[in-house]
């Protein structure tokens, strides 16, 4: 069966956008899959917006270009305008409540509201807020299973912060039973 799932994560410099994309490509790595992963920062870094791609495939990558995403991890506002239009019919796209408008969730995609930073803020970290998305996506998706984007925090996480981990991980089941709620 052909695996394909491409997926375009957007937000604020400083949410943490590069890192769980990062995470993602180490853990499609982990699972045998083919992966892209491109970081994308905007001139003011921190602060400022940032995006990256990645695309993970079970086939060979022709391309590491998403013209018509068929996911999206949006973290703000900014995000969600510039980013929703492109997404193609049907695809998923995971929404940070605490800062993005979920009435603004276009109809032919479908959208899971996951309170981001409410939930991270619950586990004691905003921070953690991007974690709690991916979980999210990874759910949303079924793309792989969230145990190897787990056990993938130590790829991206280093040694210096190892006692996160859990913490991290932990985040990520909460956004996966967040949308496990939805579905």
């Amino acid at each position: 069966m052909s695996l394909y799932q491409d997926v375009i994560i957007a937000g604020f410099g400083g949410q943490g956008v590069m890192l769980i994309g990062n995470l993602l490509a180490y853990a499609g790595m982990e699972s045998g899959l083919n992966v892209t992963y491109i970081p994308v920062y905007g001139p003011e870094m921190r602060g400022g917006t940032a995006n990256c791609t990645v695309v993970i495939s079970n086939e060979d990558i022709g391309s590491p270009i998403i013209q018509r995403p068929a996911s999206l991890i949006i973290m703000n506002q900014p995000s969600m305008d510039k980013f929703q239009p492109m997404m193609q019919d049907g695809g998923v796209l995971i929404v940070n409540s605490s800062l993005v408008d979920m009435a603004q969730a276009e109809s032919r995609v479908k959208a899971y509201g996951v309170p981001a930073n409410e939930i991270a803020d619950q586990l004691g970290n905003t921070r953690m807020a991007n974690m709690v998305a991916l979980g999210a996506y990874v759910k949303a998706t079924g793309v792989m299973d969230l145990e190897v984007v787990k056990n993938s925090l130590s790829n991206v996480i280093s040694s210096h912060y190892s006692h996160l981990i859990p913490k991290n991980a932990e985040a990520l089941q909460a956004g996966a039973d967040q949308v496990a709620a939805q579905m």
